[in-house]
């Protein structure tokens, strides 16, 4: 049954929320630091949430009849990472422009999961909150790119330390959870 493979690795999340949450604080803490340094803390960041992705899929694969489309949000994570790196001195607007998307189907992708355990578990507004979380941060990107390549540092701090948050509690609710 898929909730007990999610309850079994209940701290896929935890992991993925400190390192969100990490990421936020660096990016509050540095303001000044250069654009390029936050891109590649940006890049490590999308990159282990990518291989992270691509690990669970494949933990829940038999469990999971959707873990292909897991795999495939992981391996996007994974290449806008190694993009990051390749490229470090991308104009902003293409960054923001990868964020954005790399945020949009990470959104629509927890609200989808969300649905999906809605019968099985209390507790997937969380996955809800993470999902819209990810959408709005693309859509306030996309909706001026000019004022986000200025703001995008405080728009990704907020985004992190906001969508780390909620993926640890929703970590902690999966460890919770009563055996079915």
């Amino acid at each position: 049954m898929m909730i007990e493979t999610l309850k079994r690795h209940w701290w896929v999340p935890v992991i993925r929320g400190i390192a969100a949450i990490v990421f936020g604080i660096i990016a509050f803490v540095y303001p000044g630091i250069t654009v390029a340094t936050l891109v590649l803390f940006f890049g490590a960041w999308v990159l282990i949430d990518g291989i992270f992705r691509v690990v669970g899929a494949i933990g829940h694969r038999a469990s999971d009849p959707d873990w292909g489309w897991h795999i495939v949000i992981g391996i996007v994570g994974i290449i806008v990472g190694l993009l990051t790196f390749h490229a470090p001195q991308i104009t902003a607007l293409a960054l923001i422009i990868y964020i954005a998307a790399w945020a949009l189907m990470i959104g629509a992708t927890e609200i989808a999961f969300a649905i999906k355990l809605r019968r099985e578990i209390k507790g997937e507004w969380f996955l809800i909150l993470m999902g819209l979380a990810s959408i709005a941060f693309a859509i306030l990107l996309l909706w001026n790119p000019i004022a986000g390549a200025a703001a995008v540092i405080w728009l990704i701090a907020w985004y992190g330390v906001v969508l780390g948050i909620l993926a640890i509690f929703f970590g902690f609710r999966l460890k919770a959870l009563k055996p079915v």
